[in-house]
């Protein structure tokens, strides 16, 4: 089964019921477009743990995770350019502004009854704290940037191996930060040069995740 066409089609029913017609189309057509690697990458390590598993069984956990890097990708993309600067007529980047939130919301109403859930809302933690960071006359703004990808490809590592009851390693994580920083702001290709199953580092078997909150590297909290 193609992992990349699981993932979209999950994440377009999961925008199906909003509106009104103008936002849901645009949802969709950012969607279609999409590099599916942080949806692809939460299978894989699914896959990764339990060689049996039915990639549509975690399809929305993949979806969850593809929601949540699009809207936080198309935020950080609306804060570099300040398309209201721009020009008088600001109905498109309202529109996307909401188009971000809307994305980040179901993404998180996907994986609030997992054991992501609370690595999702400590990945937009961070987002916001380094996208104030960068403002900095100083701030290393690529690294800042691209710690986004980092985040969401932790974010798809916690998501694809709690999915079968298994405990992400740091050496799995430690994996997935090397893979998001080779691909990149943006992940363009990125889910077609991903490891297969057998490469990822899981270092787990299905049915272990006794203790897992001691081996997730969660993104510093607010103080």
């Amino acid at each position: 089964m193609d992992e990349a066409a699981t993932c979209r089609r999950a994440a377009i029913e999961a925008i199906q019921d909003i509106y009104p017609d103008r936002l849901r189309d645009d949802l969709e057509a950012r969607l279609e477009s999409a590099s599916m690697a942080p949806g692809v990458l939460t299978i894989r390590c699914a896959r990764a743990v339990d060689d049996a598993v039915d990639p549509t069984s975690v399809a929305q956990r993949a979806a969850g995770v593809q929601l949540i890097y699009e809207g936080l990708r198309l935020t950080r993309s609306l804060a570099h350019d300040e398309p209201w600067a721009d020009s008088d007529d600001h109905t498109q980047p309202n529109l996307d502004s909401l188009a971000a939130t809307v994305l980040v919301s179901r993404g998180f109403y996907l994986l609030a009854r997992t054991d992501a859930a609370s690595k999702a809302v400590a990945t937009v933690r961070r987002f916001g704290r380094d996208q104030t960071s960068r403002r900095a006359p100083d701030a290393d703004t690529a690294g800042l940037d691209v710690t986004l990808e980092r985040d969401v490809f932790e974010l798809a590592a916690t998501a694809g191996v709690t999915a079968v009851d298994a405990t992400p390693t740091t050496e799995l994580f430690a994996q997935v930060d090397d893979l998001a920083v080779a691909a990149g702001i943006g992940l363009d290709g990125a889910a077609e040069s991903l490891p297969g199953p057998t490469e990822l580092q899981t270092g787990a078997t299905a049915g272990d995740a006794a203790g897992a909150d001691d081996h997730v590297r969660q993104p510093a909290t607010d103080s």
